[in-house]
């Protein structure tokens, strides 16, 4: 008997079919349905396949560590957002693999206070060095409020994070890069859950040339809304010639087993506690709430689909729990909060349409 794809409501009111076996929407770029409603991302995935890699990608990453660690002051630098997935990745750095790590949360001014009270419980707990970095708050309202009302970046980038995120992930991980380089740490960790990066993504070096390529897009994008402040937080050309050895990129949960009750109940050992106060794509975040709903505005998907569909895909959450977080909303206090510290008019978000309106027209 073949299963017929899921439907449900999208924002303007109509039916949106979503994938029988995840739970991509059919507004999903390049999605292509057969005729059991199953998607082209699922029929493309072969678990055995996937399996293969992440073997192999864990015993390159076992290899790295018994030949690296120990070397410095720091064996690896944690990007710490205090999040679930972050917290698990620190603490598997720090009591399975026994090494020294050097935690670093990139506050970008809309972190939760609940997401705060874990990350000191946590870093306390684990007896790791933390650094709280905050970059200019100023100039990252100007960029965000850019990025949710003139969208810099192409649509194929946005495929699996909003315009928002886009920016902020691309200015913490610009920073961690110019901390590890600095400090000379080898490796250069993040707490990506499975769905958000594919296996092939989950370990490589860094050089020159990478970097060069990467930070150039998006800084020029945003060079282009907030003008030329935003570069001091991007390698500069000088700084990419003198790096002798670049550190490896490495996101653990790519390549381990992924279960995310087993996570939950670990990390509580630590004291962390699921935050009540944000929404329910981050944990530490507040921002998300409003730019992920302004991304389903504008693009008519979720802009964490790809990452729940993958968890779905390998078996790490359930099909129903992946439909319900998506079709969760953030709740309105979270956005009309977001929206104050933006000095932006969001009066209902049920009135969010392609743009966001700001006081007087300009960015300020």
């Amino acid at each position: 008997m073949s299963v017929k794809a899921h439907s449900n409501r999208n924002l303007s009111g109509s039916e949106a079919v979503v994938c029988s076996r995840c739970v991509l929407p059919g507004t999903f770029p390049g999605i292509r349905f057969d005729e059991d409603g199953v998607c082209n991302f699922c029929r493309d995935f072969v678990s055995d396949d996937a399996g293969a890699a992440k073997a192999r990608f864990r015993a390159r990453f076992e290899e790295l560590v018994g030949r690296l660690g120990g070397k410095g002051e720091y064996d690896v630098l944690v990007c710490y957002s205090g999040g679930k997935d972050s917290t698990f990745t620190l603490q598997l750095l720090r009591e399975e693999y026994r090494l020294n790590v050097l935690a670093v949360t990139i506050d970008n001014g809309f972190v939760s206070p609940g997401a705060v009270e874990n990350i000191h419980k946590v870093v306390k707990s684990l007896d790791v060095d933390h650094i709280f970095f905050k970059p200019r708050f100023g100039l990252l309202r100007r960029a965000f409020v850019a990025t949710l009302s003139h969208n810099p970046y192409s649509r194929k980038s946005l495929e699996r994070a909003s315009a928002v995120c886009t920016t902020c992930m691309s200015v913490v991980k610009a920073v961690a890069l110019k901390m590890a380089i600095a400090n000379r740490v080898p490796l250069l960790a993040y707490g990506w859950s499975p769905g958000q990066a594919p296996i092939s993504a989950s370990l490589f070096r860094f050089n020159a040339p990478m970097v060069r390529t990467m930070q150039q897009q998006i800084r020029r994008a945003l060079h282009r809304v907030v003008g030329p402040e935003i570069d001091g937080y991007f390698l500069k050309d000088w700084q990419l010639s003198d790096t002798e050895e670049f550190p490896y990129q490495v996101s653990p949960l790519g390549f381990l087993e992924y279960d995310e009750r087993a996570i939950l109940e670990k990390i509580a050992a630590l004291g962390w506690e699921a935050p009540r106060d944000t929404d329910s794509c981050s944990t530490n975040c507040l921002l998300n709430a409003l730019a992920s709903e302004v991304h389903k505005d504008v693009w008519g998907f979720h802009p964490y689909a790809f990452e729940v569909a993958g968890l779905v895909r390998r078996g790490a959450m359930d099909r129903q729990e992946g439909l319900a977080r998506l079709e969760a909303r953030p709740q309105d206090r979270v956005l009309r909060q977001v929206c104050q510290r933006l000095r932006i008019d969001c009066d209902s978000v049920t009135d969010l349409d392609r743009r966001v309106a700001l006081p007087g027209g300009e960015l300020t």
